[in-house]
C-alpha cells in the first residue's frame, strides 16, 4: 500500500505537469498561473494522502535546498553590474533602500499586530516576506507594452533581492536563536552568523570568479561545447554550495556570490544560464511549488489567524508600495509607475523556501509562526499578483502608450 500510494502520486503529478503544459499559454490568458496550478496540486495531493509525512519531510527539504541555490546561482549571474549601475538606477534604489525600508515597516506592523512575539522573530518574518519572485508576475515581465525599463527594474530587483535579504535573514536567525540559549552564549550564535556570512562570500567569489576564468579560456580555445557548458555551470552552482558549507560558510550566499562574480567574469557567453530559467529550470520551480502545497500548505492554513492575514494583506498593500515609493523619491519615474512597480512585488518561492530553511533551528512555536506567515503569505500572494498580472498589465501597457503619445502632442 506504501509503495502503490508513492508511485501513484508520482504517476499523477508527471500526468498533472504534461496537461499543463499542454494549455499553459490558455491558462495564463485566463489568469491562471503555474504557480497557482502547481501549489494546488500539491494540496490536493495532500488531502487525498498520496505520500506520507516521512516521504513529504524527506523530500520537501531536498528540493528546497537545490531549487534555492541553483535559482540564487542563475538569478545572479544574469546581472550585469556595470549596466545596472550605469543604465538604470531604479532597481538600485529599491534593493539598496526600498529592501532595507520594507523590512523596517513590516516589523514594525508585525509589533502592532503580533505583541506576544519577540521583537527578533518579527524582524526574521519581515525579512523572508521581503524578496521578491518574478515566477508569480509572469504576464508582467512578458508583456511587451510594458515599457523596457519597468520590466527590466522588476527583473533585476527579483533576481537580485532574494540574495541580498539573505544576510538579513542569518543575522535575525541568529538573534532569535541566541535569545533561546544562555545569554553567555549569544556572543557565539552571533559570531557564527557572521562567520557564515563572510565563509560563503569568500567561497562564492573564488568559486565564481576562478571557474569564470576557466569558462572563458576552454571557450576561446574551442575546447567544449554549449551542452557540456550547461552541464559545467549545475555543477558549479552545487560545488559552491557544498564547499561553503563544508568550511563552515553559508552555501546560499556562497551560491549567489558564485553566479554574481561568474556571470561578471563570462559576460553573456554562456546562453545556457538564460535557457535553463526558461526551460528546465520551470520544472525545478513548478516541483517546488508542488512540494509547497504538499508538505506546508495544509498545516498554514489550518493555523491561519486575522492578525496573520492583516500582516500578509499590509506586507503586500502598504509596506512594499510604500517602501518602493519612499526609494523612488527624485527619480524621474511618474507616480502611476511607482505603484506599479510597489505592487508587482509578488512573494513566492524564496519567500516560502527561507522560511522553511531557517525555521529547522528554531524552537517549535518560533518554527510555526514564521512557517504560517510565510506560507500563507505566498499563496495569498499567488492568488492575488496571479488574477492581476494579466489586466493590470495590460492596462499599464495602454497607460503609458496614451501618456507617450499625449507627450508628443
Amino acid at each position: 500500500m506504501f509503495e502503490l500510494s508513492s508511485e501513484l502520486g508520482i504517476l499523477m503529478l508527471l500526468f498533472c505537469i504534461s496537461s499543463y503544459t499542454i494549455v499553459a499559454k490558455r491558462l495564463s490568458s485566463a489568469l491562471i498561473t503555474a504557480p497557482m496550478v502547481f501549489i494546488s496540486v500539491g494540496l490536493l495531493f495532500s488531502l487525498i494522502g498520496f505520500f506520507t509525512h516521512v516521504e513529504i519531510a524527506e523530500t520537501i527539504h531536498l528540493i528546497a535546498e537545490i531549487a534555492l541555490f541553483v535559482l540564487l546561482f542563475l538569478d545572479a549571474s544574469q546581472i550585469n553590474i556595470k549596466r545596472l549601475k550605469y543604465r538604470n538606477n531604479w532597481p538600485l534604489r529599491m534593493l539598496l533602500l526600498g529592501l532595507p525600508l520594507c523590512i523596517l515597516f513590516g516589523t514594525l506592523v508585525g509589533l502592532l499586530l503580533f505583541p506576544n512575539w519577540p521583537w527578533t522573530l518579527i524582524a526574521l518574518v519581515a525579512v523572508i516576506m521581503s524578496p521578491t519572485d518574478a515566477a508569480l508576475g509572469d504576464a508582467v515581465f512578458k508583456n511587451k507594452s510594458i515599457p523596457v525599463n519597468i520590466r527590466q527594474t522588476l527583473t533585476i530587483e527579483s533576481g537580485l533581492n532574494d540574495g541580498l535579504a539573505l544576510p538579513f535573514i542569518l543575522f535575525f536567525a541568529s538573534l532569535v536563536t541566541a535569545a533561546t540559549h544562555e545569554h553567555s552564549a549569544n556572543w557565539n550564535w552571533l559570531i557564527f552568523g557572521g562567520s557564515q556570512i563572510l565563509i560563503g562570500i569568500l567561497v562564492g567569489v573564488s568559486m565564481g570568479w576562478g571557474s569564470g576564468k576557466i569558462f572563458v579560456f576552454g571557450e576561446e580555445r574551442s575546447l567544449t561545447t554549449n551542452l557540456y557548458e550547461g552541464i559545467g555551470v549545475l555543477a558549479l552552482t552545487g560545488t559552491s554550495y557544498l564547499t561553503a558549507s563544508l568550511l563552515g560558510g553559508n552555501g546560499f550566499i556562497s551560491a549567489f556570490v558564485a553566479g554574481l562574480a561568474f556571470g561578471n567574469v563570462v559576460k553573456g557567453h554562456c546562453r545556457f544560464i538564460y535557457q535553463f530559467s526558461e526551460s528546465e529550470g520551470q520544472l525545478l520551480v513548478w516541483s517546488a511549488f508542488t512540494a509547497i502545497g504538499l508538505g506546508l500548505l495544509p498545516e498554514a492554513i489550518r493555523h491561519l489567524s486575522w492578525p496573520i492575514v492583516g500582516y500578509i494583506f499590509i506586507s503586500l498593500f502598504l509596506v512594499r508600495p510604500l517602501a518602493i515609493y519612499i526609494s523612488l523619491i527624485g527619480a524621474k519615474i511618474p507616480f502611476v509607475s511607482k505603484l506599479f512597480l510597489g505592487w508587482f512585488g509578488p512573494r513566492g518561492l524564496a519567500t516560502a523556501l527561507f522560511a522553511l530553511l531557517v525555521s529547522k533551528d528554531l524552537l517549535d512555536d518560533y518554527s510555526q509562526s514564521v512557517l504560517v506567515v510565510a506560507i500563507n503569505g505566498v499563496w495569498i500572494s499567488a492568488v492575488l499578483h496571479g488574477v492581476t498580472a494579466t489586466p493590470l498589465g495590460k492596462w499599464y501597457g495602454h497607460y503609458t502608450k496614451a501618456q507617450r503619445s499625449k507627450n508628443r502632442d
